[in-house]
């Protein structure tokens, strides 16, 4: 039986398997949960942030509203608290999304092969206009920004659009941040104050956001975000669904978070190596990007409430950490790391 010849454009040109390069799209992941008082951090659902310079403050949550006959469940909702109806010059809010170098390889930036890639989302407002998103070559610190239009308030709209490929710098291939997803939101003329060429590759600051709006100018502004994916080639294909349990574990390559109730033991096997100090080696559930770091609340060794967190050694999979406490311990002792009340143990290791 002879053998079909492979065909070298089958994966561009099928909507199968693999193609999304966005984490935690369908915003199904939230280990952080609602954040309030929110400037520059991560937003409730995982692998997505928010930078922001001036006054405006948000609360970040994972909602239910959602597109219908779509199969999501989830949305990331941005709620305005604290407006900024004035935008000083370097003014700015965005919605980010940031995706490691070595897995940008197949895209073949730095070569005359360059590929285009092609964003799909799901998108609402209250607060209508010209939106522009926008992608960060960091490694080589150029731009290339869209703009797309909210046409009617509190309805959800499908947003496409195709980026063509940079020739002139590749993405390193390591763990580093390599390329960012950025929904502006808002922008000072720093930002805005030049001429938007659409598509085109470029690194005028001012050249970025021309033309848009200011969502956060008023207290009644909602944005929200769903069903999003980045792909090599020009055509939008259906969006890529993936298990919870599988989107999870992508997700816990960059932050993690353990919680305990009441009394649950996180480790009964922490040994004390001075009579001030105990060593834990928790799993995590897998490798993490760089070795993490670790935060704690409402631990206790043996009912005395731990100090501080800190990590020792290399090493991103099985790490050790120390917990100070109090008074004396027996060298060489073992001892529990359990919670008092409802406690929480978190890795980050984002980009």
């Amino acid at each position: 039986m002879a053998l079909s010849k492979v065909n070298p454009n089958f994966v561009e040109q099928t909507p199968y398997g693999r193609r999304n390069l966005i984490i935690n799209g369908a915003m199904q992941v939230a280990q952080r949960g609602t954040q309030t008082n929110q400037t520059t951090a991560f937003t409730a659902c995982d692998r997505f942030d928010i930078a922001v310079n001036g006054a405006a403050i948000m609360t970040t949550s994972q909602d239910t509203t959602v597109p219908s006959g779509q199969g999501f469940s989830n949305s990331l909702k941005i709620d305005v608290t604290t407006a900024d109806s004035s935008l000083a010059a370097s003014d700015l809010v965005l919605l980010r999304h940031k995706i490691e170098a070595q897995n940008l390889q197949h895209l073949l930036y730095g070569t005359s092969d360059a590929k285009s890639i092609t964003l799909n989302f799901w998108v609402r407002s209250t607060k209508t206009g010209t939106y522009i998103i926008e992608l960060r070559h960091v490694n080589a610190t150029y731009y290339n920004s869209q703009a797309y239009t909210i046409n009617t308030a509190d309805t959800w709209q499908n947003v496409t659009v195709t980026f063509d490929g940079y020739t002139a710098t590749a993405f390193n291939n390591d763990n580093g941040l390599g390329l960012v997803i950025d929904w502006w939101l808002a922008a000072g003329s720093t930002f805005s104050g030049g001429t938007l060429s659409s598509n085109t590759w470029q690194n005028t600051e001012a050249n970025r956001t021309a033309g848009q709006v200011n969502f956060v100018d008023n207290v009644a502004n909602n944005f929200y975000l769903t069903g999003v994916q980045l792909e090599l080639g020009s055509t939008a294909t259906p969006f890529e669904h993936r298990s919870y349990g599988e989107e999870l574990s992508l997700c816990e390559r960059y932050y993690v978070k353990h919680s305990l109730d009441a009394y649950q033991r996180y480790d009964s096997a922490a040994h004390a190596d001075t009579t001030s100090r105990v060593w834990s080696t928790p799993s995590l559930p897998t490798t993490m990007r760089t070795t993490p770091t670790i935060s704690q609340t409402g631990l206790t060794v043996d009912g005395e409430a731990v100090v501080s967190i800190g990590s020792s050694g290399s090493g991103n999979q099985r790490l050790s950490f120390v917990l100070n406490h109090g008074s004396s311990r027996s060298a060489g002792a073992q001892y529990q790391v359990y919670s008092i009340g409802s406690g929480t143990v978190t890795y980050s290791s984002e980009l």
